[in-house]
């Protein structure tokens, strides 16, 4: 237990981020247009890339590429599992409009219902993740050079 509790705290922690931008886009109206939610990339990127570089912090010598993979993995998915539960929520109970006026901006004639952009939604942030945490363990991994 010990050894996933990191990664479920920065899991938390992120979810809590990405949920937080989202509330501050919805309050400016800024919600409905896509493009605002690349910042959860980067969001998500950094959440990852804390759990692991704390990770490899606390023991140098025990870290592998794999450890700081899984790490990086449960921390992007706790993530991306908790903020698709609110934005269930949000698009269910506080502004039922939500997808009225998401489709309206997309125009793209889409008559999607709320199963399927909440699934979207969960398979981006997870293909977010492993993006992520590639990237991040490019940065982080041990080096097998000889100086």
């Amino acid at each position: 237990m010990k050894k996933i509790a990191l990664p479920i705290r920065f899991g938390l922690v992120t979810s809590a981020v990405l949920i937080a931008y989202f509330l501050i886009l919805a309050l400016f109206h800024r919600h409905i247009y896509p493009a605002f939610s690349f910042f959860n990339a980067v969001i998500t990127a950094f959440g990852i890339y804390e759990a692991i570089k704390l990770t490899k912090l606390e023991k140098p010598e025990a870290f592998s590429y794999g450890e700081g993979f899984k790490t990086g993995l449960i921390t992007g998915f706790i993530a991306a599992i908790l903020f698709t539960f609110f934005f269930l929520f949000y698009i269910t109970e506080i502004n039922a409009g939500f997808l009225s006026e998401l489709f309206k901006v997309l125009k793209g004639g889409l008559d999607a219902d709320t199963g399927l952009v909440t699934f979207v939604v969960l398979i981006m942030g997870f293909a977010t993740t492993v993006i992520a945490t590639l990237a991040v363990m490019q940065f982080l991994k041990n080096s097998t050079q000889t100086k």
